[in-house]
């Protein structure tokens, strides 16, 4: 249930959801001025970037530095043209997606699969692996040997999570569709199409930019604004007190709701990261226009403290790895050695 004042009934996940209905249409005016004070500046800094990198490599990295805000937003919009609700027209939204999946190096139909799978069985124990940052539960993790568990570690570890990971993701893996493989050619198309586009577009910047564009704007603008919205997916479901269960129990919208964080971040970092950090809300009805979900905890207090962390608490979170059932909770590698150690009397 939701925190909410003691002298009102507690509302159930499902009836939130029809509350929430009444947020879901998009203003085709306020979508298109979010999506042009996003991709404007973008590309007035790209240029300031390869402008400046002809006198000072320091400058045009810092203007790079910069950029990755405006490329992480742009990615936000492309998320939201996937759940369609930036704009009503499904056709108008899927080839805005599909152009910023370009910009982002997103492959546009094949992210919007994976992400609807994750959508459709966040929190549900059974269906993990797609969509979602693979979390094992404590008992998965010490039925494992030990090249496996080194292996899990590895994946799980911070330099590797939200430093070298992001740039594989975005650099190689998004290149083929692994997870789609035999669904079709639609999300090969997707993929091939993609590459294509994003081959022309680099060639392009090397052919008038030189070299150091690629590596000094395109490069770190990339990096940056993978690693920082991979620690934005992790930071959405990866909490102590997030929502596990195996299938027979496991319902969608207590998952929704209790396994997604609001992260209040600072209102210049929520306007660069399109206010995704209200994740409860957007599990529960995904169908909200971002730049209606601040509107959604004005109407609704009950909803404000629900999973609510703030950007110091987040980094906490860093070290949480595996899912203990027993305490129901998310714990690091050493608090769970201890707690295996305290079953065998140690």
């Amino acid at each position: 249930m939701a925190i909410i004042p003691d002298h009102q009934v507690p509302i159930s996940a499902r009836e939130w959801v029809k509350i929430l209905a009444h947020y879901r249409e998009p203003n085709i005016i306020r979508s298109s001025f979010e999506l042009g004070v996003s991709f404007v500046p973008f590309i007035l800094l790209w240029i300031l970037a390869c402008w400046t990198v002809q006198f000072s490599y320091a400058l045009a990295f810092l203007f790079s530095a910069l950029n990755s805000g405006f490329l992480l937003r742009l990615f936000c919009i492309q998320h939201d043209c996937g759940h369609g609700s930036f704009f009503s027209n499904r056709y108008l939204s899927d080839w805005v997606g599909r152009i910023l999946g370009v910009i982002t190096l997103t492959p546009y139909d094949v992210w919007r699969r994976t992400h609807s799978i994750h959508h459709s069985h966040t929190g549900d124990l059974d269906h993990r692996g797609i969509g979602d940052i693979m979390t094992l539960t404590t008992a998965e993790y010490r039925h494992r040997n030990a090249f496996k568990q080194l292996l899990y570690r590895i994946y799980r570890h911070p330099l590797v999570m939200f430093g070298l990971g992001p740039g594989y993701q975005f650099f190689l893996e998004n290149r083929i569709p692994y997870s789609l493989m035999r669904k079709g050619k639609k999300y090969w198309v997707s993929a091939m199409g993609t590459n294509i586009a994003i081959l022309t577009a680099l060639t392009a910047i090397v052919y008038f930019g030189g070299l150091e564009a690629l590596l000094l704007v395109f490069f770190p603008t990339t990096i940056i604004a993978a690693s920082i919205g991979t620690w934005l997916f992790y930071i959405q479901h990866q909490f102590e007190v997030t929502h596990w269960e195996n299938k027979e129990n496991w319902k969608i919208h207590e998952a929704a709701l209790h396994g997604s964080s609001h992260f209040d971040l600072p209102p210049v970092l929520a306007w660069f990261t399109a206010s995704i950090g209200i994740h409860h809300v957007h599990h529960l009805y995904s169908r909200i226009p971002f730049y209606r979900l601040c509107q959604v905890l004005k109407d609704h207090e009950e909803l404000v403290d629900c999973n609510r962390m703030t950007l110091v608490e987040s980094f906490k979170c860093a070290k949480l790895s595996l899912w203990d059932e027993e305490s129901r909770t998310l714990v690091s590698f050493s608090e769970a050695r201890g707690m295996a150690n305290r079953l065998v009397g140690i």
